[in-house]
C-alpha cells in the first residue's frame, strides 16, 4: 500500500469521492482504483463504499458503522441490537437494521447486511460513540419491538403468549425485561400500529408490579 494514500484517508471506511480526492495526483485515478481493488489493498463493500484491506487497516472494521453507511437512513435493530446489549444468547452474524425505505439486503465481503422496512423510524434509537467512530443503534425496547413486529409467528395476543415468546423462544431474562420502559413500548406500538407491542408493554408493567 502506498503510505500516502493511507495517510490521506484517515478512516478505514471511505466513499468514492474521498478515494478520488486522495488519488487526484494520478493521471488515471480510476485505473489506480481498479489496481487497488485487484491487489486487495482496498475492498469494495458496495458501489461507492470501500474499506482498506486487512494489511492496511488501523483496527477491526466497524460493521455497525458500515450498516449505517450501506443503506440509509437506517439504524441497527432486531437481533443485532438485542445481541449487542446481551439480551439474547445467540451469536448474530448478519447485521439487521430498520429503515423507512424499501426492505433490502446486501451480501458483501464483510458479511450480510439486512434492512427491514418500518412505518415508525423517528423514535427509539441512540448514537453510539466508540472512539472516533459512531453509529445509530436501536434502544433495547426499540430492538425488541422491531423483533416482535417482524416475527410472523402466530399468537402474541395475550401476556401469557408474550411471556412464552420472550422467555422460552428468545430466552430473554425476566429481570432485564423489568427494566424496560413500558411507555416507550406504547409509543412504538402506536407508531407501528401493532397490538403485539402493546401486549409487551402490558407485560413489562405486570413484571414490575410482581417484583
Amino acid at each position: 500500500m502506498n503510505p500516502g494514500l493511507r495517510d490521506q484517508i484517515g478512516r478505514d471506511e471511505f466513499d468514492y469521492q474521498i478515494l478520488m480526492d486522495a488519488l487526484s495526483d494520478y493521471a488515471a485515478p480510476r485505473a489506480r482504483v481498479t489496481a487497488l481493488l485487484r491487489s486487495g489493498e482496498i475492498i469494495r463493500i458496495k458501489k461507492g463504499l470501500y474499506v482498506f484491506g486487512e494489511g492496511s487497516r488501523r483496527g477491526p472494521v466497524c460493521r455497525e458503522l458500515l450498516a449505517n453507511l450501506i443503506y440509509g437512513p437506517s439504524f441497527i435493530s432486531l437481533d443485532s441490537a438485542l445481541a449487542y446489549y446481551g439480551l439474547i444468547p445467540e451469536r448474530v452474524d448478519a447485521i439487521t437494521s430498520v429503515t423507512p425505505g424499501k426492505a433490502r439486503q446486501f451480501e458483501t465481503p464483510l458479511g450480510l447486511f439486512i434492512y427491514r422496512q418500518t412505518p415508525c423510524f423517528s423514535i427509539g434509537y441512540d448514537r453510539i460513540v466508540q472512539g472516533e467512530l459512531s453509529f445509530l443503534l436501536a434502544q433495547p425496547e426499540r430492538a425488541l419491538a422491531d423483533k416482535i413486529r417482524d416475527d410472523r409467528a402466530g399468537g402474541l395476543r395475550t401476556r401469557k403468549e408474550m411471556e412464552a415468546y420472550l422467555f422460552e423462544n428468545l430466552r430473554m431474562d425476566p429481570d432485564a425485561i423489568r427494566t424496560f420502559d413500558a411507555e416507550l413500548f406504547d409509543a412504538l406500538a402506536t407508531g407501528m400500529k401493532s397490538h403485539k407491542i402493546h401486549v409487551c408493554a402490558s407485560l413489562v408493567r405486570a413484571l414490575r408490579k410482581s417484583s
